[in-house]
């Protein structure tokens, strides 16, 4: 009887107990009291009070993700592996040549759009993916191919990164597009090295038309 009795005096402090959690450095807390948003906690040790009244989620909200577009990128036993992905980073430019680009986003969850991010988009990472993917088409549809090939690469960086803001934002993600970076930029494999020999024709032409023009 006295065990018994033990066990229910001792009952609400190890429920009350049970409202510790600790925040990881990288986290944020999400207190949610009956399934509504309540407050936002910072990493360390914290109190919500116990389930079912009040819960926590713990979003990675303090950390930047990479995701890379066009590419795979492994680790194994023998180093670091890319594998292109054709279907993500073959397109079409604006004056109709085709380019393979290659880049990477690194984005992270606004300061203020921790309740965005987790209630208003289910698929954070796959709507990063497609976002990033439809603005460099876009961008990309709308320039020539010699400019991203050799000098518009951060013009180009910059452009996508505005696009993948203003959408986002549209959909009220709570997500930062910290920066677009553009891994490779080059025309498909198939036709390279036929690319190249016609730059490397345009470059002679541009040199014996400056050698002439000296002399």
């Amino acid at each position: 009887a006295l065990g018994g009795l033990i066990a229910v005096l001792a009952a609400p402090a190890i429920w009350g107990l049970s409202g510790f959690f600790r925040v990881q450095p990288d986290e944020l807390g999400v207190v949610l009291r009956f399934g509504q948003y309540v407050r936002t906690v910072q990493p360390g040790l914290n109190y919500h009070l116990p389930y079912p009244i009040e819960t926590v989620l713990l979003p990675k909200a303090l950390r930047v993700n990479a995701m890379s577009i066009g590419m795979r990128v492994s680790e194994g036993r023998s180093g670091t592996s890319i594998r292109d992905v054709p279907e993500e980073s073959l397109m079409l430019t604006g004056d109709e040549n085709i380019v393979d680009v290659d880049f990477t986003v690194l984005w992270r969850i606004k300061p203020d759009g921790v309740g965005p991010f987790l209630f208003n988009i289910q698929n954070p990472e796959g709507t990063v993916k497609a976002v990033a993917e439809s603005a460099m088409r876009e961008v990309i549809a709308r320039s020539d191919i010699q400019p991203i090939l050799t000098g518009a690469r951060t013009a180009t960086e910059t452009a996508v990164q505005e696009l993948m803001q203003r959408v986002l934002d549209e959909y009220s993600s709570g997500i930062l597009v910290q920066q677009v970076q553009l891994q490779k930029v080059d025309p498909p494999a198939q036709v390279i090295d036929a690319f190249r020999d016609v730059q490397a024709a345009r470059a002679d032409g541009e040199r014996v038309q400056n050698e002439a023009r000296t002399y």
